[in-house]
């Protein structure tokens, strides 16, 4: 079986990828990725967070977007992580983590979110 196959086999075992905003998925991916980092103080268990809510949302980026917005967005939620870092010692911990979760948030609700969950808002 190839790559392809595997994925595509995986992918049809998930949950539709529109079922939760990806615009959710990316606040708790940022917000929560360093709430775990911090409670556990292991930021591998952060990193993990971060990195499962990004592949959750980027299903649903693609799945509704294409690859051009998916791509996008992702540079966006990697340059987010790790702005945030140097923001946070301008501005503090966890305001910085709110900023870039709002920028992200708000960006991917603007490009992807408000098309497929406009009647829910």
């Amino acid at each position: 079986m190839s790559t392809t196959d595997t994925l595509k086999n995986l992918d049809a075992a998930l949950p539709s990828p529109v079922a939760v905003p990806s615009s959710v998925l990316v606040a708790a991916g940022l917000i929560g990725g360093y709430g775990v980092a911090r409670l556990t103080k292991v930021r591998s268990l952060g990193g993990v967070a971060l990195l499962a809510c990004g592949v959750a949302a980027g299903r649903t980026w693609l799945a509704s977007a294409g690859p051009a917005t998916t791509a996008g967005l992702s540079t966006l939620y990697i340059a987010g992580f790790g702005l945030s870092h140097p923001l946070a010692k301008k501005m503090g911990a966890w305001p910085s983590v709110l900023a870039v979760t709002a920028v992200n948030a708000g960006a991917s609700w603007a490009l992807v979110d408000r098309h497929n969950f406009a009647d829910a808002a």
